[in-house]
């Protein structure tokens, strides 16, 4: 086979061993190694053996997202393209994600993880690629109970999870209830016969994750040496969770601050006053009973300048005639502003309609103004936009990506204002599936998302921020109503 590199795979002896616990027959098989040793490569190149050696082969393959499962497909497919002969042995269909061996007439079927999709499988193997990235292991119990019926196999390739998820606790199991246990250096097998077997790359509890020697001891391909380490290890973009989980192997939560101090803080700037010429998107995320409102304007002065300013933080039970107010003083202080960025799931889609037609009682009856102590109107106020943007794992992973990108380039600037400070710093980074991630509020002692942790006004700033990047390119009007991104 050859690699992508466009040499010849001449396999390591650490992947010729876990092959030949493959070629034994275990049924359950887990393979936990850090990143860049070369996972995908070893599972594709297996799959493409049990396609093409035994007779009608059903090879399943699951990745805990369609991304994940895209480069899973494409390294299979690369080795059949690039190898001599492939091409006469396998048929590559790209648009079913399914490989075809003519001979044996196996086949690869590469899919994303569902257990309900799995449980009319008969696998002769099946594959479960980074299973610490799916939400859980059930697709793994699935294909587990349906083993017998053709006598398959099932093996796992991953790195290490979060404490306490159920890959983690499938890991910890079959190491505690194996029949025999050897460990050389930082590599274990965990055996029991005929059951299952484990190899697990990682440092030993006490170790000292700077010391690349040991490191290296858990990342047995040869391309990975005690330099290359240590300069992945001195990289400004590397933290301290993601070295310890992805690179030491550690089960390590990823959880940690979203966003640090010192980084928000630098963006600061005393008595900010922005350029009210430029287009702005009001920024609102709605709180009623339990949650905050909080809302903010976001300036676009520049594409390496953008603005946030004007919050104002709402405390639950919060009053609509409150939020009404507040959005009302933003319209008149940025007379560029577009429309405001709100999730309509969050409630107040009354509200927002009477304010897009003009015909909230605020907007035009001077005898509601003056109950509330506001300025008599000569004439009733104008229609306020309001634009959808949903709070949905997707548009608020995409967000964070456009919002952590501005942040590390120095692009957002802010005003201080301290409960905005406080809502940004409480929140934590989150990981999805398929190497996406978002900011989320901290979980409390119970496991609960809700408490002493406010983000609502971080979480408006991200909606604003992601749908004014998703314009900027656009003609500068009055935004329609649309949905995110």
């Amino acid at each position: 086979m050859v690699l992508d590199t466009e040499v010849f795979w001449d396999p390591e002896d650490f992947q010729l061993y876990v092959v030949e616990d493959i070629f034994s027959g275990t049924p359950e098989i887990l393979v936990v190694i850090p990143e860049g040793n070369a996972k995908t490569t070893l599972l594709a190149g297996v799959n493409l053996y049990f396609a093409d050696f035994k007779s009608t082969a059903n090879c399943l393959v699951a990745a805990a997202s369609r991304e994940q499962a895209g480069i899973l497909f494409d390294q299979a497919a690369g080795l059949v393209y690039r190898s001599p002969g492939f091409l006469n042995r396998f048929r590559v269909f790209e648009g079913y994600r399914r490989i075809v061996a003519y001979r044996s007439h196996g086949k690869i079927q590469v899919k994303a993880a569902d257990d309900r999709t799995g449980d009319g499988a008969i696998p002769d193997l099946a594959t479960v690629d980074e299973p610490h990235r799916a939400r859980d292991m059930r697709l793994w119990r699935t294909w587990r109970g349906k083993l017998d019926k053709r006598s398959g196999q099932l093996l796992g390739i991953s790195t290490a999870g979060e404490p306490g998820s159920e890959f983690e606790d499938v890991r910890e199991a079959m190491h505690r209830g194996a029949a025999e246990t050897i460990t050389v250096g930082r590599h274990t097998r965990s055996y029991t016969p005929g059951e299952s077997l484990i190899h697990d790359w990682r440092l030993a509890p006490g170790d000292d994750l700077d010391d690349m020697e040991i490191v290296k001891l858990a990342n047995p391909l040869p391309t990975h040496t005690v330099e290359s380490l240590a300069r992945k290890r001195r990289s400004p973009s590397m933290t301290e969770a993601h070295w310890a989980r992805f690179v030491a192997n550690v089960p390590t939560r990823l959880s940690g601050p979203g966003v640090e101090s010192d980084v928000w803080d630098g963006l600061a700037e005393n008595r900010l006053d922005a350029d009210r010429s430029k287009w702005a998107v009001g920024m609102l995320d709605l709180g009623w009973r339990v949650d905050t409102t909080a809302m903010s304007v976001l300036v676009w002065e520049s594409q390496q300048r953008r603005v946030i300013t004007g919050t104002r933080i709402i405390e639950p039970p919060v009053d609509e005639s409150a939020v009404v107010i507040g959005l009302l003083e933003l319209q008149a202080e940025y007379p560029e502003l577009i429309g405001i960025v709100y999730d309509p799931n969050a409630g107040g889609q009354q509200m927002a309609q009477l304010l897009a037609k003009g015909e909230h009682p605020l907007q035009r009856d001077n005898r509601i103004r003056a109950r509330y102590r506001l300025p008599l109107l000569d004439e009733p106020l104008p229609p306020l936009d309001f634009i959808e943007h949903s709070q949905d794992n997707a548009p608020m992973a995409l967000a964070a990506v456009r919002f952590d990108e501005a942040l590390r380039a120095g692009w957002l600037v802010h005003d201080g204002h301290r409960g905005l400070r406080r809502h940004v710093l409480n929140a934590v980074r989150r990981e999805l599936s398929g190497e996406r991630w978002k900011y989320d509020r901290p979980r409390d002692a119970k496991g609960e998302r809700r408490g002493r942790y406010p983000i609502d006004a971080f979480t408006e700033v991200l909606m604003g921020h992601s749908y004014a990047v998703g314009i900027m390119d656009r003609p500068r009007r009055k935004a329609p109503l649309i949905a995110w991104g």
